[in-house]
């Protein structure tokens, strides 16, 4: 059983087995990436450390995309008003 491959080997892949299972998840990777930039960028005003989480979004992908919106959705006005 061999344990480790070489990158000589991804020409042995059949890609178009694989393709209709790896692109869903590309998609939707892309559109939360796309929408969390969005949503920052429109709330530019109420939100803090905006380039921050913009290299936490594009450098660390879906997961900087779901970190953002559970953590970096908080607005400054709200926390203001509470204190």
């Amino acid at each position: 059983m061999k344990l480790h491959y070489g990158f000589n080997e991804f020409d042995q892949i059949d890609w178009g087995s694989i393709l209709p299972i790896l692109v869903p998840f590309l998609l939707v990777g892309f559109l939360l990436i796309i929408i969390a930039l969005m949503d920052l960028y429109r709330h530019r005003h109420t939100r803090e450390n905006i380039l921050i989480w913009v290299v936490i979004i594009l450098l660390f992908n879906t997961i900087g995309s779901v970190l953002y919106f559970i953590i970096g959705r908080k607005d400054v006005n709200k926390r203001a008003l509470r204190n």
